[in-house]
């Protein structure tokens, strides 16, 4: 195994992209939270509130021998709508924003020719609006945001 590395992305609601990539092979660990934000150590209801600033995050702790971050990002790509800014399916609000917070120059690279080659492909006819920002400070969520969609079913994400 080699050594974990660490990868964070937004895509919408986090029970559904903690789901999403607690399947994907070389994914040790997983754990829902808030990014980019303001507020320190913020609560989901004061986040739900766009007023944070924080965007709704998954952060993986994955095994690069296994899977590499350029195919963690193309599982990315494939989960969410990279051309919605502030809003996934029936979610709607800034903390659910497309964003990958990079957490080393080399991700950085990968991550940003990746929506360089994706806007290439011409899959999407509107402009990918998809942020790729330094990894600030990771708020993990409550407990009962983690790993949500095994305690309690696939249920859809709503606001609770």
């Amino acid at each position: 195994m080699g050594k974990p590395e660490t990868a964070t992305f937004g895509a919408g609601c986090f029970w559904g992209v903690e789901e999403a990539f607690r399947n994907v092979n070389g994914v040790l660990a997983t754990e829902v939270g808030y990014a980019g934000g303001t507020t320190r150590n913020p609560q989901y209801e004061d986040v739900r509130t766009g007023m944070t600033g924080h965007s709704e995050v998954v952060r993986l702790l994955y095994d690069p021998d296994v899977v590499t971050y350029g195919e963690l990002l193309a599982h990315f790509w494939l989960i969410h709508d990279p051309t919605e800014k502030d809003r996934q399916g029936p979610d709607v609000g800034t903390n659910y924003s497309s964003v990958i917070f990079y957490h080393t120059a080399k991700q950085k690279r990968i991550a940003t020719r990746a929506k360089e080659d994706l806007e290439r492909t011409g899959r999407f006819r509107r402009p990918i609006v998809t942020e790729i920002i330094p990894a600030s400070v990771f708020w993990r969520a409550e407990e009962y945001h983690q790993h949500y969609h095994e305690k309690h079913g696939g249920a859809a994400c709503r606001r609770i």
